[in-house]
């Protein structure tokens, strides 16, 4: 059994401990927002937090989650009302939204990292975490709405 916090909540896994974490969330606590993409750490589809910090969930052994937090999409906002879900929707971001609860966990990273970042630092910061639709600009535009409402 592996113990963590996940979005507030203690759980207890039972799954080898060399489980990419990705599966244990979605298949042993049964939160789906998280999503498959590259199962090799390239593509962001899968990013949570972990003790606040964007990590890709295919890459991190469920084993080296304990004791720790994580975050998912499912614990950002339980209400949707995050300035980046909220953002989201009014900018239109999604396509197919395949993506989107992995770029919206690493701009809430940088958003709390940083609150008012500049175009650059959201490009740079963005950098890696792939939009099969390429709605880049739409991205870009609702983390400035986020950083500016938020």
């Amino acid at each position: 059994m592996v113990s963590f916090t996940l979005n507030n909540l203690q759980v207890s896994v039972d799954a080898d401990p060399r489980t990419p974490l990705l599966w244990a969330i979605r298949d042993h606590v049964g939160l789906t927002g998280t999503k498959y993409g590259c199962g090799a750490g390239l593509c962001g589809a899968c990013t949570i937090h972990v003790d606040g910090a964007a990590q890709r969930s295919c890459q991190i052994d469920v084993g080296s989650v304990a004791g720790r937090t994580v975050v998912t999409i499912e614990g950002l906002s339980p209400t949707s009302s995050h300035p980046l879900q909220k953002a989201w929707v009014v900018e239109e971001v999604p396509q197919c939204g395949y993506c989107q609860s992995g770029q919206i966990m690493k701009a809430a990273e940088l958003l709390a990292k940083n609150p008012k970042p500049s175009r650059a630092d959201i490009i740079t910061h963005m950098n890696g975490n792939i939009c099969r639709c390429g709605t880049y600009h739409r991205i870009i535009a609702a983390i400035e709405r986020a950083a500016k409402e938020g």
